[in-house]
């Protein structure tokens, strides 16, 4: 199963990131350019919602990789109470100081399609196997950091594209605004 974009294909996101789709966007009227622009941003959502998905997996699976390798500072199994383990848990899924942070986009809509991309997010963490980090050895959960690492880097390589086309669009659309070809009540009176 694959996440990427088909050239040709039916998806969404085969169609966001097919060849012209962002092309001549001045040509295009503004329904279309709205409608091409929502359906971008809906698969950016769902992109986004796969790709967290796999990092709160991958976080639960590098907090057991980081218990094993040190040993001292993994709680003692059996004796945490469910208050502990929810502090346990929380700390695995927290955020960490982070360099590289994204874009930081406003996101105006919730995912709702389960597009192809979303579906393999959803399969591999719900891999049974991977379900129970601690039942894994230790080349299991490399192996399971590894194949859902490679699986979230390509749904952030296609989410950057699907960005790219947004950003296009949101460029065209400003331009229509800013020139006067586009007003808000036009818009707010075709809703």
């Amino acid at each position: 199963m694959t996440t990427e974009s088909l050239p040709g294909g039916r998806r969404p996101i085969d169609r966001v990131l097919a060849d012209g789709f962002a092309d001549d966007l001045p040509t295009l009227s503004f329904d279309e350019l709205r409608e091409r622009r929502h359906l971008a941003e809906q698969e950016e959502v769902d992109l986004s919602f796969a790709r967290r998905l796999l990092q709160g997996r991958l976080d639960l699976l590098r907090s057991e990789q980081q218990q094993r390798e040190h040993p001292a500072d993994a709680p003692v199994e059996g004796e945490r109470t469910d208050a502990e383990l929810a502090r346990d848990l929380s700390l695995a899924l927290a955020d960490a100081p982070r360099a590289d942070h994204g874009l930081g986009r406003h996101m105006t809509t919730d995912p709702t399609r389960v597009g192809e991309h979303r579906r393999a997010a959803e399969q591999a963490v719900d891999d049974v196997r991977a379900s129970d980090p601690s039942a894994l050895s230790d080349s299991g959960i490399v192996g399971a950091i590894e194949q859902l690492g490679a699986l979230e880097q390509q749904i952030s390589d296609t989410r950057h594209q699907v960005q790219a086309v947004m950003d296009l669009m949101s460029t065209e659309v400003a331009r229509r605004y800013r020139e006067g070809e586009a007003r808000v009540e036009d818009v707010l009176t075709a809703e």
